[in-house]
């Protein structure tokens, strides 16, 4: 075998093992999961990130995908997905990102290597003028972003 040959089999199966799958959880799939994923792949588009529901709405949050336009990020196309499309994946990371106040947390029965919650209230359970519920949201995408973005620099960035 080449030197070439050989060097690009190993850089093909280095590239393979430091692809990260991550999956991100809550139970309709339409706000704080859909802003996760779109916030943490916009940190690393190597990175492969899902997220699903345990009970998946019928679309996504309008006031989500509003708050996630002003910063940059398009999830417009995105749709509530169940979790159950997910079970036969093998994950890095399965984060649930539910309030426990407010709702259960999803189980995930599926293959994962590390099992994470990070919680952030609901945005759309907020109740107010137009400009309150859209502030709640904008804080959560905020917290969000934040709590992700410290997790991607400690534990993922190479």
């Amino acid at each position: 075998m080449s030197l070439y040959l050989y060097y690009f089999k190993l850089k093909v199966v280095k590239e393979k093992r430091n692809h990260l799958k991550i999956l991100i959880l809550c139970t309709g799939n339409s706000c704080r999961s859909q802003m996760a994923q779109g916030l943490l792949q916009s940190f690393d588009k190597n990175i492969e990130v899902h997220s699903a529901g345990t009970f998946p709405a019928s679309m996504i949050n309008p006031k989500a995908v509003e708050v996630m336009a002003e910063a940059g990020i398009d999830i417009s196309k995105n749709s509530p997905k169940s979790v159950d499309e997910f079970l036969n994946d093998q994950w890095d990371y399965v984060f649930t990102v539910c309030d426990d106040a407010n709702e259960t947390c999803p189980l995930f029965m599926g293959k994962a290597k590390y099992r994470l919650h990070m919680g952030f209230e609901d945005p759309s359970h907020a109740t107010g003028s137009e400009d309150f519920i859209l502030s709640e949201f904008r804080k959560i995408r905020d917290l969000i972003k934040k709590e992700f973005w410290d997790f991607y620099i400690k534990n993922l960035k190479h």
